[in-house]
Protein backbone atom coordinates (compact mmCIF):
# COMPACT_ATOMS: atom_id res chain seq x y z
CA UNK A 1 0.00 0.00 0.00
CA UNK A 2 1.22 2.87 -0.77
CA UNK A 3 0.94 6.80 0.34
CA UNK A 4 1.58 10.16 0.52
CA UNK A 5 2.50 12.43 3.65
CA UNK A 6 1.48 15.54 2.15
CA UNK A 7 1.44 19.27 3.09
CA UNK A 8 1.38 22.94 2.06
CA UNK A 9 2.39 26.76 2.39
CA UNK A 10 -0.08 29.44 0.94
CA UNK A 11 -0.17 33.01 0.73
CA UNK A 12 -3.28 32.83 3.12
CA UNK A 13 -6.28 30.71 3.83
CA UNK A 14 -8.73 30.87 1.22
CA UNK A 15 -8.28 29.87 -2.19
CA UNK A 16 -11.48 31.09 -3.30
CA UNK A 17 -9.86 34.42 -2.32
CA UNK A 18 -7.28 34.78 -4.65
CA UNK A 19 -4.47 33.17 -2.43
CA UNK A 20 -2.20 30.40 -3.69
CA UNK A 21 -0.05 27.29 -2.70
CA UNK A 22 3.84 28.85 -2.41
CA UNK A 23 5.81 25.12 -1.31
CA UNK A 24 4.45 21.35 -1.38
CA UNK A 25 7.03 19.07 0.21
CA UNK A 26 5.41 15.03 0.63
CA UNK A 27 7.04 11.90 1.93
CA UNK A 28 6.24 8.18 0.51
CA UNK A 29 5.14 5.93 2.29
CA UNK A 30 4.57 2.22 1.80
CA UNK A 31 3.57 -0.71 3.90
CA UNK A 32 3.30 2.37 6.68
CA UNK A 33 6.94 2.57 6.10
CA UNK A 34 8.77 5.73 4.88
CA UNK A 35 10.50 4.72 1.01
CA UNK A 36 13.20 7.81 1.42
CA UNK A 37 11.03 8.92 -1.43
CA UNK A 38 10.28 12.81 -1.26
CA UNK A 39 8.99 16.02 -3.58
CA UNK A 40 9.62 18.99 -2.44
CA UNK A 41 8.83 22.29 -4.66
CA UNK A 42 8.83 26.42 -4.03
CA UNK A 43 6.16 27.52 -6.29
CA UNK A 44 5.64 31.29 -7.48
CA UNK A 45 2.38 32.14 -6.31
CA UNK A 46 1.84 34.87 -9.33
CA UNK A 47 1.22 37.38 -6.59
CA UNK A 48 2.20 39.15 -3.58
CA UNK A 49 2.99 37.23 -0.30
CA UNK A 50 1.28 38.95 2.61
CA UNK A 51 3.25 39.75 6.06
CA UNK A 52 0.69 37.37 8.41
CA UNK A 53 1.73 34.68 5.82
CA UNK A 54 5.14 35.41 5.91
CA UNK A 55 5.43 35.44 9.94
CA UNK A 56 4.50 31.73 9.46
CA UNK A 57 6.67 30.49 6.88
CA UNK A 58 8.94 32.70 6.48
CA UNK A 59 8.56 32.68 2.33
CA UNK A 60 8.73 36.31 0.72
CA UNK A 61 8.25 37.27 -2.64
CA UNK A 62 12.19 37.45 -3.40
CA UNK A 63 12.70 33.84 -2.18
CA UNK A 64 9.91 32.89 -4.80
CA UNK A 65 10.69 35.66 -8.03
CA UNK A 66 12.12 32.52 -10.05
CA UNK A 67 10.60 29.79 -9.16
CA UNK A 68 8.17 28.20 -11.19
CA UNK A 69 4.33 28.27 -11.44
CA UNK A 70 1.97 25.54 -10.67
CA UNK A 71 1.03 24.50 -14.14
CA UNK A 72 4.93 24.15 -14.93
CA UNK A 73 5.39 21.69 -12.18
CA UNK A 74 1.63 20.02 -11.85
CA UNK A 75 2.95 17.15 -14.01
CA UNK A 76 5.53 16.04 -12.30
CA UNK A 77 3.76 16.41 -8.83
CA UNK A 78 0.81 14.36 -9.94
CA UNK A 79 3.12 11.91 -11.66
CA UNK A 80 4.80 11.64 -8.33
CA UNK A 81 1.68 11.41 -6.05
CA UNK A 82 0.03 8.82 -8.74
CA UNK A 83 -2.93 6.89 -7.12
CA UNK A 84 -1.61 6.86 -3.50
CA UNK A 85 -4.03 8.28 -0.87
CA UNK A 86 -2.82 11.49 0.91
CA UNK A 87 -2.31 11.78 4.36
CA UNK A 88 -2.44 15.40 5.59
CA UNK A 89 -3.31 17.23 8.47
CA UNK A 90 -6.48 18.95 8.09
CA UNK A 91 -6.97 17.54 5.15
CA UNK A 92 -10.03 19.92 3.88
CA UNK A 93 -7.14 23.42 3.79
CA UNK A 94 -4.54 21.48 1.72
CA UNK A 95 -7.07 19.72 -0.67
CA UNK A 96 -8.63 22.92 -1.89
CA UNK A 97 -5.83 25.11 -2.63
CA UNK A 98 -4.69 21.63 -4.29
CA UNK A 99 -7.70 21.53 -6.52
CA UNK A 100 -7.98 25.28 -6.81
CA UNK A 101 -4.36 25.00 -8.51
CA UNK A 102 -4.74 22.02 -10.52
CA UNK A 103 -7.77 23.66 -12.10
CA UNK A 104 -6.42 26.17 -12.70
CA UNK A 105 -4.17 24.85 -14.68
CA UNK A 106 -6.22 22.42 -16.92
CA UNK A 107 -6.07 19.00 -14.16
CA UNK A 108 -8.90 17.56 -13.03
CA UNK A 109 -9.53 17.95 -9.21
CA UNK A 110 -8.10 14.67 -6.55
CA UNK A 111 -11.38 13.24 -5.19
CA UNK A 112 -11.17 14.02 -1.74
CA UNK A 113 -11.82 10.88 -0.60
CA UNK A 114 -8.25 10.10 -1.42
CA UNK A 115 -7.27 12.13 1.52
CA UNK A 116 -6.70 11.00 5.09
CA UNK A 117 -7.06 13.29 7.72
CA UNK A 118 -4.32 13.07 10.71
CA UNK A 119 -6.27 16.12 12.10
CA UNK A 120 -9.64 14.15 12.24
CA UNK A 121 -7.73 10.64 13.36
CA UNK A 122 -6.19 12.80 16.28
CA UNK A 123 -9.59 14.56 17.31
CA UNK A 124 -11.31 10.85 17.48
CA UNK A 125 -8.13 9.58 19.61
CA UNK A 126 -7.70 12.35 21.94
CA UNK A 127 -11.50 14.59 22.27
CA UNK A 128 -10.89 17.34 23.54
CA UNK A 129 -6.88 17.69 23.63
CA UNK A 130 -5.21 19.74 21.62
CA UNK A 131 -4.44 18.30 18.16
CA UNK A 132 -2.36 20.69 16.51
CA UNK A 133 0.90 19.27 14.65
CA UNK A 134 3.22 20.65 17.68
CA UNK A 135 0.54 19.27 20.13
CA UNK A 136 1.06 15.70 18.63
CA UNK A 137 4.77 15.67 18.51
CA UNK A 138 5.08 16.59 22.08
CA UNK A 139 2.45 13.64 22.98
CA UNK A 140 4.17 10.71 20.89
CA UNK A 141 7.55 12.17 21.96
CA UNK A 142 8.94 13.03 18.60
CA UNK A 143 11.64 15.72 18.14
CA UNK A 144 10.35 18.93 16.44
CA UNK A 145 12.98 21.48 18.00
CA UNK A 146 13.76 22.57 14.40
CA UNK A 147 10.63 23.97 13.63
CA UNK A 148 11.01 27.47 14.11
CA UNK A 149 8.85 28.44 11.29
CA UNK A 150 6.31 26.33 9.51
CA UNK A 151 8.00 24.16 6.12
CA UNK A 152 6.44 21.85 3.60
CA UNK A 153 8.45 19.26 3.74
CA UNK A 154 9.59 19.17 7.29
CA UNK A 155 6.03 19.16 8.13
CA UNK A 156 5.42 16.09 6.17
CA UNK A 157 8.66 14.26 8.17
CA UNK A 158 7.05 15.02 10.95
CA UNK A 159 3.58 14.23 10.02
CA UNK A 160 4.70 10.51 8.97
CA UNK A 161 5.68 10.13 12.46
CA UNK A 162 3.11 11.79 13.67
CA UNK A 163 0.47 9.48 11.63
CA UNK A 164 2.03 5.99 12.57
CA UNK A 165 1.79 6.84 15.97
CA UNK A 166 -1.63 7.31 15.19
CA UNK A 167 -2.26 4.46 13.52
CA UNK A 168 -0.98 2.56 16.03
CA UNK A 169 3.13 2.49 15.85
CA UNK A 170 5.42 2.36 12.76
CA UNK A 171 4.84 -1.15 11.91
CA UNK A 172 0.94 -1.71 12.36
CA UNK A 173 0.95 -4.27 9.80
CA UNK A 174 2.96 -7.16 11.58
CA UNK A 175 -0.38 -7.76 13.82
CA UNK A 176 -1.82 -11.18 13.68
CA UNK A 177 -5.01 -10.36 13.25
CA UNK A 178 -7.66 -7.85 12.35
CA UNK A 179 -8.71 -7.75 16.41
CA UNK A 180 -5.04 -7.64 17.06
CA UNK A 181 -4.91 -4.24 14.68
CA UNK A 182 -6.92 -2.55 16.97
CA UNK A 183 -5.37 -3.14 19.83
CA UNK A 184 -2.70 -0.82 19.95
CA UNK A 185 -5.31 2.46 19.75
CA UNK A 186 -7.29 0.64 22.35
CA UNK A 187 -3.90 0.59 24.73
CA UNK A 188 -3.00 3.82 25.06
CA UNK A 189 -5.12 6.15 27.44
CA UNK A 190 -6.01 9.76 26.67
CA UNK A 191 -2.19 11.13 28.05
CA UNK A 192 -0.36 8.85 25.91
CA UNK A 193 0.12 7.09 28.63
CA UNK A 194 1.35 2.91 27.77
CA UNK A 195 -0.87 0.62 28.66
CA UNK A 196 -0.48 -2.42 31.66
CA UNK A 197 -2.52 -5.42 31.56
CA UNK A 198 -4.42 -5.66 34.97
CA UNK A 199 -4.05 -7.91 37.31
CA UNK A 200 -5.52 -11.71 36.46
CA UNK A 201 -9.23 -12.49 38.49
CA UNK A 202 -7.67 -16.23 39.67
CA UNK A 203 -3.27 -17.17 39.91
CA UNK A 204 -2.12 -19.78 37.53
CA UNK A 205 -2.62 -23.36 39.24
CA UNK A 206 1.16 -24.02 40.62
CA UNK A 207 3.57 -26.18 38.19
CA UNK A 208 5.17 -27.46 41.50
CA UNK A 209 4.27 -31.05 42.10
CA UNK A 210 3.76 -31.95 45.54
CA UNK A 211 6.58 -34.56 45.47
CA UNK A 212 8.91 -31.90 43.60
CA UNK A 213 8.50 -29.66 46.68
CA UNK A 214 9.87 -32.81 49.29
CA UNK A 215 12.38 -33.50 47.38
CA UNK A 216 13.58 -29.47 47.14
CA UNK A 217 13.15 -29.09 51.06
CA UNK A 218 14.84 -32.18 51.65
CA UNK A 219 18.00 -30.49 49.18
CA UNK A 220 17.98 -27.02 51.09
CA UNK A 221 17.79 -28.91 54.48
CA UNK A 222 21.66 -29.05 54.66
CA UNK A 223 22.28 -25.73 53.28
CA UNK A 224 24.50 -23.57 56.35
CA UNK A 225 22.31 -21.07 57.40
CA UNK A 226 24.55 -18.10 55.97
CA UNK A 227 23.78 -19.19 52.52
CA UNK A 228 22.99 -16.99 49.99
CA UNK A 229 20.11 -19.31 48.44
CA UNK A 230 18.35 -18.88 51.69
CA UNK A 231 18.73 -15.27 52.29
CA UNK A 232 17.29 -14.78 48.34
CA UNK A 233 14.26 -16.60 49.84
CA UNK A 234 15.27 -19.60 48.13
CA UNK A 235 13.99 -21.81 51.17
Amino acid sequence: MREIVLDTETTGLDPDSGHRIVEIGAVELANHLPTGRTYHQYINPERGMPAEAYAVHGIGDEMLRDKPVFAAIAPAFLEFVGDAHLVIHNAAFDMAFLNAELTRAGHPPIPTERAIDTLALARSRFPGAQNSLDALCRRFGIDNSMRDLHGALLDARLLARVYLELIGGRQPGLVLDAAAADAPAARVGAEGAAWTPPPRPRPLPPRLTAAEARAHAEFIADFPETALWLKLGGG
